[in-house]
């Protein structure tokens, strides 16, 4: 059974008013002082208004569940006590002056992509799955490419940027995709070529490191995994869970295809942009771009598609029904941006979407 852990990005926001508020050295401050384990889940990111936690490995989807509901109550805590609360937004619904948090790396983004990284503060969820080698990460890498843009639809979570409605589901996935390294690749065909293209792209000098290589999913540097990077944070604790249930059908579906010897879909990238654009405009809302066709067609079949492609592998683990009763709430109930808008029509304020939301955070 592969391996699963998810990665998730928080904002910080004042617990009155709703508004992000530049507090993660403080939160993390109020994390080593507790000790024990808790230091080492929670790190700071790019701006001061978020806070990171990573879970451990599992494989399990019930013992990720708890996880997740677990460090999302963790960092609900430690916020707090300082006047604050977390919420599982992909973006500040209300008006923001992103801060740039401490260190030589963050300076260094400042100063060489200005406005950009100044914008960047936006909240996405990593999922890694274990693979066996590079080899086996790079061939499941070429063929999960065309399936991405229905995770990235199915997390929408970012509707409203700097007070206005966006129009998009996942208006970060337009924000991120103004770095130069991000966004979906090419076919490698080997793990060398992989290695090849990411050694050439730092070599240019626009990139500090390897860690900028911001694909939509790459290998990971620091785990024998493959990182699906394409999905908002996820309002729901659930829609998290069945999300990483899908990566890992993903995965393990195109390890086999790899074993098997079928090829990749050999879909360029300029369709597979329009693709993740469709996704992060329309969510669960109208049509998306089937992977197998590249043709629209509404997103309940498209999402049913990923869900048939990925049966067998879900199936050997054990996840097809909660993975079915997961798709069926999330398709009756809608992504984060759905829920969001409709709070916002029942409220007529964002800060009370962003009151209810950090409510709805820890599910």
């Amino acid at each position: 059974m592969r391996s699963v852990g998810v990665e998730e990005e928080l904002l910080l926001v004042d617990a009155r008013t709703g508004e992000p508020q530049a507090l993660s050295t403080a939160v993390l401050a109020s994390v080593s002082r507790e000790g024990g384990g808790d230091a080492e889940v929670f790190e700071a990111e790019l701006h001061r208004q978020m806070l990171e936690f990573g879970t451990r490995p599992q494989t399990g989807m019930g013992d990720l569940a708890e996880e997740i509901v677990r460090w999302r109550a963790e960092a609900a805590r430690h916020a707090e006590g300082l006047g604050a609360a977390v919420v599982a937004l992909a973006t500040s619904p209300l008006p923001v002056s992103p801060s740039i948090g401490h260190g030589e790396r963050y300076r260094w983004l400042e100063e060489q992509f200005g406005l950009t990284t100044q914008e960047q503060l936006t909240c996405g969820c990593h999922v890694h799955v274990s693979v066996d080698s590079d080899e086996e990460g790079v061939a499941v890498l070429d063929r999960i490419r065309p399936w991405l843009s229905v995770l990235l639809a199915m997390s929408g979570n970012s509707p409203f940027w700097q007070g206005k409605d966006s129009q998009y589901s996942s208006y970060r996935s337009r924000v991120w995709g103004r770095w130069p390294s991000s966004g979906p690749v090419e076919i490698f065909g080997s793990a060398d070529r992989y290695h090849e293209q990411v050694d050439a792209m730092v070599g240019t000098g626009a990139l500090r490191d390897e860690g900028m290589i911001y694909f939509d999913a790459r290998l990971s540097r620091r785990y024998p995994t493959v990182e699906v990077r394409v999905a908002d944070v996820c309002l729901d604790p659930s829609t998290t869970v069945l999300v990483a249930t899908l990566v890992r059908g993903l995965v393990e579906t195109a390890a086999r295809q790899w074993r098997d010897g079928e090829p990749p879909a050999r879909h360029g990238v300029g369709l597979l942009r329009l693709a993740a654009w469709r996704a992060g405009r329309s969510g669960l809302e109208g049509e998306l771009i089937h992977p197998e066709t590249m043709r629209p067609a509404p997103a309940e079949t498209v999402v049913r598609a990923l869900f048939d492609h990925v049966r067998d592998a879900l199936e050997d683990s054990g996840d097809v029904i909660p993975a079915q009763e997961g798709l069926a709430a999330l398709l009756k109930g809608g992504n984060g941006a759905r829920v969001q808008r409709e709070l916002l029509s029942r409220s007529g304020g964002l800060r009370d979407v962003v009151t209810e939301c950090v409510n709805r955070t820890r599910g």
